[in-house]
């Protein structure tokens, strides 16, 4: 009976104790995924982690692309019939399925996944572009990309079309992109906001090159925030190329909120404003922009403190003020305080010639190794680069190392262009007020589809004469003005003078444009039949 009880109370505390080592195991939480750089196995993983069930998990697929076109049939593989078979019925051959798409299965289509390019298909670190279409991606899927989209290397693209972003999902997005190191492509299409809290995308420590916000509803609430992360008198993107804010509801205002964006911002080369609800209003704004226009107030000052803080050269240091009565005309004083006096203002005169000599060194340096930290205004080749600036020897500006990461010799380094704070640029002082030339970064404008008429027409076509005038007299290879303007499709009829006047002025500055051959006499051969 003793040896009963024993064994009975042996197998009690044996299943309360794997009990309780169950409860443990239940309560400690899993360990944190350290993701690999593989997508789609870390995208499955954290999705799994964060509660998702396997069928709730979209599959993580290769991006489907168009199939090459057939090649026509050879007719030499054709097979020729004989006299004999001839006389026989021949079978009509079955016609091959097609080639120039691709069936899914019943509603396979509409699945959520996520679509992926890579670099080589059989190496899964190799993501280059992910695209996401068609379905909700929530706090908790974006939760999921935080983790796993700053450890893929080669990500440079990122598409998001009608996915159900909210302020919160956007805001999320903005805060990790940052650490996407090579990230340079967004869009954003589809995804109306009522916050219109887009701009957090393209702020100052934005790394993104291109991108789009296409029919996001975006008003002119939307349009001062863009505006303003383009830039103000003390804060400029850096990065930013080209930016797309086509099919969205910007008005007038909108309109001189992203015109007054570029009044500081000369890095922006290809802006679109199709389809909007732009007029005259806003087209005189972005006319001006180009052209010329007055400091604002905010504007001069910063302009002051830039000059305080750089130094102007043609301004002369203010000389000593008078220390004691030695220097006083009224009163000469003593030998002996002379000489004590003369000693001192020596050692001064020294000590501050040794802090200006090391104050133009450390310039030199920033001037060779590249601009300071809190400068905002660095060295920029990009826009030179994507204008085709050239050295002297004809090589496009790629920096001072080659390929292995050598130090190129002095004759083979190429020039580097730098941007320049517009507020250090010349200024006109007209009436009180102080006028800077203005931007002639941006190369491609598209206002089509809006409502401009002749006005806006005219303003457009001043601002581009004086681009051109100012590029005759002041010639700069990184700011050629712009290149490129598409106004189809506006309130005004294209035989109106203003019209054929801007684009016959366009034509020439197209960088496709190819003038007429001429013939050897000197005429075109347009003109030879007549």
């Amino acid at each position: 009976m003793g040896k009963r009880m024993e064994k009975a109370l042996k197998e009690k505390a044996a299943a309360s104790s794997t009990s309780q080592d169950a409860a443990d195991d239940e309560s400690k939480t899993p360990e944190p995924y350290s993701c690999t750089g593989m997508f789609e196995q870390d995208f499955t993983e954290l999705c799994r982690r964060s509660g998702l069930q396997q069928g709730e998990i979209p599959p993580v697929v290769i991006r489907p692309k168009r199939p090459p076109t057939p090649p026509p049939p050879d007719p030499k593989a054709q097979t020729q019939v004989s006299a004999e078979d001839g006389e026989e019925e021949q079978k009509e051959p079955e016609e091959p399925k097609p080639t120039t798409y691709t069936t899914k299965d019943k509603f396979q289509y509409f699945k959520p996944t996520v679509q992926v390019e890579m670099e080589n298909e059989d190496k899964p670190a190799t993501v280059t572009e992910i695209y996401i279409r068609g379905w909700k991606v929530d706090d908790t899927m974006m939760g999921v990309l935080k983790q796993c989209l700053p450890t893929i290397e080669k990500l440079h693209t990122l598409y998001f079309w009608n996915t159900g972003l909210t302020e919160k999902t956007i805001a999320e997005l903005a805060s990790f992109l940052p650490q996407c190191s090579n990230l340079k492509n967004l869009t954003l299409d589809g995804n109306p906001v009522l916050e219109e809290n887009f701009a957090l995308l393209i702020g100052d420590d934005s790394l993104l090159a291109n991108v789009s916000f296409r029919n996001n509803h975006i008003t002119d609430k939307g349009a001062e925030m863009i505006g303003k992360a383009l830039s103000t008198a003390k804060s400029c993107n850096k990065n930013l190329i080209s930016l797309n804010l086509s099919y969205n509801k910007i008005t007038d205002i909108g309109a001189t909120h992203i015109a007054n964006g570029l009044r500081m911002n000369r890095v922006v080369l290809s802006l679109s404003l199709a389809s909007n609800q732009i007029s005259d209003t806003g087209a005189k704004k972005l006319g001006e922009v180009l052209s010329r226009f007055p400091l604002t107030h905010e504007e001069t000052v910063e302009r002051r403190k830039l000059i305080r803080e750089k130094g102007s050269p043609d301004r002369k240091s203010p000389s000593p003020p008078s220390r004691g009565r030695a220097e006083s005309k009224d009163r000469p004083g003593s030998k002996g305080s002379g000489t004590v006096l003369d000693k001192t203002d020596k050692k001064r005169d020294k000590s501050s010639k040794k802090k200006d000599a090391k104050k133009e060194k450390e310039e030199d340096k920033t001037v060779k190794g590249g601009a300071k930290k809190d400068d905002k205004w660095k060295k920029v080749s990009v826009v030179a680069e994507m204008q085709g600036t050239k050295t002297a020897k004809g090589k496009k500006t790629v920096g001072g190392k080659d390929k292995k990461g050598a130090l190129l010799p002095e004759s083979e380094t190429p020039d580097v262009v730098e941007a320049i704070n517009p507020l250090m640029d010349s200024v006109e002082n007209i009436d009180g007020q102080l006028w800077i030339p203005g931007n002639r970064a941006l190369i491609n404008l598209n206002l089509s589809r809006n409502q401009i008429s002749e006005g806006g027409f005219k303003a457009l076509l001043l601002g581009v004469q004086y681009q051109m005038t100012l590029n005759s007299l002041q010639p700069n290879p990184a700011l050629k003005g712009l290149m490129r303007i598409s106004l189809n499709k506006n309130a005004i009829s294209p035989s109106n003078d203003a019209v054929s006047k801007l684009q016959e002025l366009m034509t020439t500055r197209d960088p496709f444009y190819k003038p007429p051959s001429q013939s050897p006499d000197g005429d075109s051969q347009s003109h030879g039949g007549q």
